[in-house]
C-alpha cells in the first residue's frame, strides 16, 4: 500500500505539471484582470492543498474567486508569474527567490510568510545519522539554495563541517571537515524522496517528503530547527501587483486563525504555521 501511494502521488504530480504547463499557454492576461479568478501556481503538498482549503472553505465568503494549478518543479511557478501567465505563486522561500531572481532576472517578491516545511535527512538503509557508514552516499538538492541549506543542516548536526561564514551558495567543495568521508549525489529536488534505495541517506525538502509518504517529525534522522529558520514559504507575485486586492484578500486568508489550525491538525508538525 505505501509504494502503490507513492506512485499514485507520483502519477498525480506528473499530470498536475502538465495540466499545468497546458495552462500557461492560455492564461496569458490571468495577473493582468483583476476582474477574473485569482490564479496561484504552487507546489502540490502542501501549498496546493492550504489553497484549496482556503477555496473550498474561506474564499466565497471574502469574495475571492480563487483558482489553484499545481506544478511539481521550482522553476515555472516563477516564470509563469513572471510572464503572466498566473497572478500568484506559493512554493517557495526567501533565499531560493532572490537566488532565482539573480539568475534569471525575473522581479517575483513576496507578499506574506505562511509556513515552514523542515528540510531533514532520511535513509532507509539506517536508523540513526550516527550510523551511517565511512563512505557512505548522501543525496542532496542541486539548486544551489537548497543544496546549501542542506549542507548547513548535515553540519548543524556534526555530521560535516563547513568553511566559517558559509552562505546560501555552500557547495561540497566548501567542507572542512568529513570524518566519515560521505559522497554526495546532487540531484534535482523532486528527484530526492526517490533516490532513498540508491543512496545511504538523502536530504529531502519537506513538500517533497510528506509527498513520498514520509513524516518529517517522525522518519527524518535529523531536521531542521523551526527558530530563527530563514525558510518560510510565502505567498509572491510579480513586483508591481502586491496591491491587486484578490492578492491582498489571499494573504489575509492565509494568515487566518482558520488555516493555521488546518496546518496544524493536517500535517501534525511536518508543516509549521509561520504567522
Amino acid at each position: 500500500m505505501r509504494n502503490a501511494t507513492k506512485l499514485s502521488t507520483a502519477v498525480l504530480a506528473a499530470g498536475a505539471l502538465t495540466l499545468g504547463l497546458t495552462a500557461c499557454g492560455s492564461d496569458k492576461d490571468a495577473a493582468s484582470d483583476t476582474s477574473g479568478p485569482l490564479i496561484v501556481a504552487a507546489s502540490p503538498v502542501p501549498h496546493a492543498e492550504i489553497l484549496n482549503y482556503v477555496k473550498d472553505n474561506l474564499a466565497k465568503d471574502a469574495g475571492l474567486d480563487l483558482e489553484v494549478k499545481e506544478f511539481t518543479d521550482y522553476v515555472t511557478p516563477n516564470t509563469a508569474t513572471e510572464d503572466g501567465s498566473v497572478g500568484a505563486n506559493y512554493f517557495q522561500n526567501q533565499p531560493y527567490l532572490d537566488d532565482f531572481n539573480k539568475k534569471n532576472g525575473t522581479h517575483i517578491v513576496p507578499v506574506v510568510t505562511v509556513h515552514l516545511e523542515p528540510l531533514g535527512l532520511y535513509s532507509s538503509k539506517v536508523k540513526s545519522a550516527d550510523d551511517l557508514k565511512s563512505g557512505a552516499t548522501i543525496a542532496v538538492p542541486n539548486d544551489s539554495v537548497n543544496e546549501a541549506r542542506a549542507l548547513k543542516l548535515l553540519a548543524a548536526n556534526g555530521i560535516i563541517t563547513l568553511k566559517d561564514g558559509v552562505g546560501n551558495e555552500a557547495t561540497p567543495s566548501d567542507i572542512t571537515k568529513n570524518p566519515k568521508d560521505l559522497k554526495f549525489k546532487e540531484l534535482e529536488a523532486a528527484q530526492t524522496p526517490r533516490s532513498l534505495e540508491d543512496v545511504d541517506a538523502a536530504v529531502i525538502n519537506g513538500n517533497y517528503a510528506i509527498e513520498a509518504d514520509l513524516s518529517p517529525a517522525e522518519d527524518a534522522l535529523v531536521l531542521e530547527s523551526a527558530k530563527d529558520n530563514p525558510y518560510g514559504n510565502f505567498l509572491a507575485v510579480k513586483e508591481g501587483n502586491e496591491d491587486d486586492p484578490r492578492v491582498e484578500k489571499l494573504a489575509k486568508l492565509l494568515t487566518s486563525p482558520e488555516v493555521k489550525k488546518f496546518i496544524e491538525d493536517k500535517y501534525e508538525g511536518s508543516v509549521i504555521a509561520s504567522f
